[in-house]
């Protein structure tokens, strides 16, 4: 085989014309930013959401969980379709399926189809490590790291699209169906958009999927964050509370058992265990949590009458998406690109620790300084700096950890990671403020945002240490492996091995 077959075997082996990098990095981009945007249209009409359905705020955010919960059990399962029938299909029937599922959105008015429709929205999570994969089996290596920084770095900036997009079409008591009409429009762009570029490759892989393992994981996430979301109600040391706590315990133990026992697991649980693999997912954990931290903290903070509750701003829906979250979300844009090349320069763990001390400066002023809409807007401004930056470095740290072998469920992983910390986030920061609640006047405590932008700095933190710890170990380790991902993608390139998603070969 020659030189340019091994750096670009699917050429070869189909005979199909090369993809343009340009022209794919746009396509994937849009795809993720798809699911970043259908993440976040929901976060601004929470309220307008429990309203105009007649339910509680907590029934409403349901809305949002069961996304990102689907989010973290489809993610593995479509990476091993991906193996098994190829990429493009996959993403095609992903978007396919996302399009059915806002559609639903736009026309139920009832809660469990609009939870059904979020959970067929969740799917869209798979389209992230489905184009990790796509780029490093079409890209040549020189092109590979800032290309997979400016996808991943979507995921951040989606959201906050998302967020003012929802601003600008519910303004006050607007219908909260309205903002799914943007999430349509760039979800059937998008389906168009992968139609045309994305290559025709053969699959990488025979076998099956693991959908019992992909249901016990399903049963074991919502036993773990349906008593954080209802505790409020139903009593922190109630039985239901405690037995759901138990049973996530038990049902997540007897995932990784079962795991242990399948021929083609849903995910491998060595590389669950594997310390190498602990940086990259626990940073991507406590990043998801800071990212809806930060969201919800500073739309409800905001949106909330100083004449009422004794603090916020009484801004609009519009206002607070507009004001407070579009400059950090204009400041992702232009970061996107930049933080790939910082990651290629300096290295993944460098600027993963960088963006994390920022992000924990971002939370300790709006811990320290929100009593001033400028400082709120730094804050906002900072954490989307953190996130944008995180999400940048996530996938050269996984790529370079592990052997070439496992990039793919790798990513997978770490998709799973990210997704379940958006989760908790979420969940805590319902439950933190309803935990605070006044009832002389309504709404939370501003205690109780204390607690809630703590938690976020607590979350940054912790990815200061993740940073520093991989380092250390970097050190320690010193050159015998390969740990930039050039060298790591030289030696892929020269290998010919072009990992697959699920990365069951």
């Amino acid at each position: 085989m020659s030189a340019g077959a091994q750096a670009r075997p699917p050429d070869t082996a189909s005979g199909t014309r090369p993809t343009r990098p340009a022209l794919l990095v746009l396509t994937l981009s849009l795809g993720v930013t798809t699911l970043s945007l259908l993440q976040s249209l929901v976060v601004p009409v929470l309220g307008p959401i429990g309203e105009q359905l007649g339910v509680s705020t907590a029934a409403a955010s349901w809305v949002l969980t069961a996304n990102l919960l689907a989010a973290a059990v489809l993610t593995p399962v479509l990476g091993r379709l991906g193996d098994i029938h190829g990429e493009r299909p996959v993403v095609l029937g992903i978007l396919a399926a996302v399009a059915v599922g806002t559609l639903l959105a736009i026309v139920t008015r009832s809660l469990p189809l609009l939870i059904v429709a979020r959970v067929l929205q969740g799917s869209s999570y798979g389209l992230f490590p489905l184009s990790i994969s796509l780029l490093r089996r079409e890209l040549p290596p020189e092109r590979l790291s800032v290309a997979m920084s400016i996808v991943s770095s979507t995921l951040g900036v989606g959201g906050v699209v998302g967020l003012v997009a929802a601003g600008l079409l519910t303004g006050d008591g607007g219908d909260y169906h309205r903002p799914f009409w943007i999430g349509l429009g760039v979800t059937l762009a998008s389906l168009v958009l992968a139609a045309v570029v994305l290559p025709r490759r053969p699959a990488t892989a025979t076998g099956h999927v693991d959908w019992a393992g992909a249901v016990v994981l399903g049963a074991g996430l919502v036993l773990l964050l349906l008593p954080v979301s209802q505790g409020n109600g139903w009593g922190w040391t109630s039985p239901l509370t405690l037995g759901c706590a138990a049973g996530a315990l038990v049902v997540l133990t007897g995932w990784v058992l079962l795991q242990r026992r399948r021929a083609e697991p849903l995910v491998r649980p060595a590389l669950l265990a594997d310390p190498r693999m602990l940086v990259p997912n626990l940073a991507g954990l406590a990043t998801g949590v800071g990212l809806f931290v930060s969201f919800l903290v500073v739309m409800q903070y905001v949106q909330t009458p100083p004449a009422a509750a004794g603090y916020g701003f009484g801004a609009t829906v519009l206002e607070a998406a507009v004001v407070y979250l579009l400059p950090g979300g204009v400041l992702g844009i232009a970061l996107a690109p930049l933080a790939g090349r910082v990651v290629d320069r300096i290295g993944a763990l460098p600027t993963l620790l960088a963006g994390s001390v920022t992000g924990l400066a971002g939370f300790l002023v709006l811990t320290l300084g929100r009593a001033e809409p400028a400082w709120v807007v730094v804050a906002g401004l900072l954490s989307q700096a953190w996130v944008t930056v995180a999400y940048a470095a996530l996938p050269s740290l996984v790529v370079s950890a592990v052997r070439r072998s496992e990039t793919g469920v790798a990513n997978a992983v770490n998709s799973i990671a990210r997704s379940t910390g958006q989760a908790v986030g979420s969940t805590l920061t319902v439950a933190l403020l309803g935990a605070g609640l006044d009832p002389a006047t309504g709404f939370p405590r501003a205690s109780a945002f204390t607690a809630v932008s703590l938690l976020g700095a607590g979350a940054a933190a912790a990815v200061v240490l993740v940073s520093v710890a991989g380092m250390v170990q970097a050190r320690r380790r010193g050159p015998g492996e390969p740990d930039d991902l050039a060298e790591v993608e030289r030696a892929c390139a020269r290998a010919g091995e072009w990992s697959p998603v699920s990365g069951i070969r």
